[in-house]
């Protein structure tokens, strides 16, 4: 093992300490993670486990509704994985880094709560697969570009993104992109449908403030959070399974919501013909 990589495994737990790369902060039924590694927002594993704790933490957070995932600053939402920390390390490092990177971006995509990627400057490489593993993304108008070069590194993007993509775009236009390495601005990605919105700005700060509007509008009392996790889950496991399969787990998540508060006020609301208020249970 090269001296640098034992280093950097030896000193994991201090750097942890030392350094918080991805922020947490929750409020309102939004929990909004924070890459944060400037200049760029790189990911490396240190990263990358926090992201998964992070992701966890609002998972299990019965108080949390939508995750929203943005980068620091007003620059990058995320440039990729580090490189300097890839040229240092084993082919074998760099395998399992790209196992666990592809563990957490299926955590949150799995997760039964909708995920926002806020998209607030360049987002491309490593840094789009991590916006593809959410349910909506939206972007700031003129903030940056996007898109997956990693072919002019001589590797292909391996953290999801020719599987998302090519799910996302069509398998054609997918390998197009992908064996080009272009970047394009975020109106080319609404054309592409890899934006659901570009949305105008004066500031980063202003941006995100319009995501989290954005956001609670998914949250309780206005809307019922559990059947909105409900239908992202239905949607991302079901397109991957057989139709029969999907259409089984579709009856066993309704049936989970049957039972919930949020079914039985939705259901009195409208016999009442009153608005609803919903717990988000």
């Amino acid at each position: 093992m090269p001296e640098t990589q034992a280093k950097a495994q030896e000193n994991e737990s201090a750097v942890e300490t030392a350094r918080e790369l991805v922020r947490y902060e929750a409020t309102d039924g939004v929990a909004v993670l924070t890459l944060s590694d400037p200049p760029a927002n790189t990911y490396t594993y240190e990263m990358m486990q926090q992201l998964d704790r992070r992701v966890l933490a609002a998972r299990m957070d019965e108080s949390v509704h939508v995750i929203v995932i943005t980068g620091d600053g007003e620059k990058f939402f995320s440039a990729g994985a580090n490189i300097k920390m890839l040229s240092e390390v084993t082919p074998v490092f760099k395998y399992f880094f790209c196992l666990h990177a592809n563990e957490t971006l299926s955590r949150l995509e799995q997760t039964p709560k909708l995920v926002i990627a806020a998209v607030n400057g360049h987002c491309v490489g490593g840094g789009l697969e991590i916006a593809l593993a959410a349910d909506i993304r939206l972007a700031r108008k003129g903030a940056g570009k996007m898109g997956l070069p990693e072919v002019s590194l001589g590797v292909l993007p391996g953290t999801g993104g020719t599987q998302r993509l090519a799910r996302v775009v069509g398998k054609s236009r997918a390998i197009e992109l992908m064996a080009s390495g272009e970047l394009f601005d975020f109106e080319r990605g609404a054309e592409l449908g890899l934006v659901n919105q570009v949305l105008e700005s004066e500031s980063a700060a202003d941006f995100l403030e319009q995501v989290l509007a954005y956001a609670r509008r998914f949250t309780a009392p206005e809307k019922a959070a559990l059947a909105v996790g409900r239908i992202k889950r239905s949607v991302q496991t079901g397109a991957e399974i057989p139709f029969e399969s999907a259409l089984a787990l579709e009856r066993e998540l309704q049936q989970q919501l049957f039972q919930s508060d949020d079914a039985r006020e939705g259901l009195d609301a409208y016999v009442e013909r009153r608005k609803p208020v919903f717990k988000g249970r």
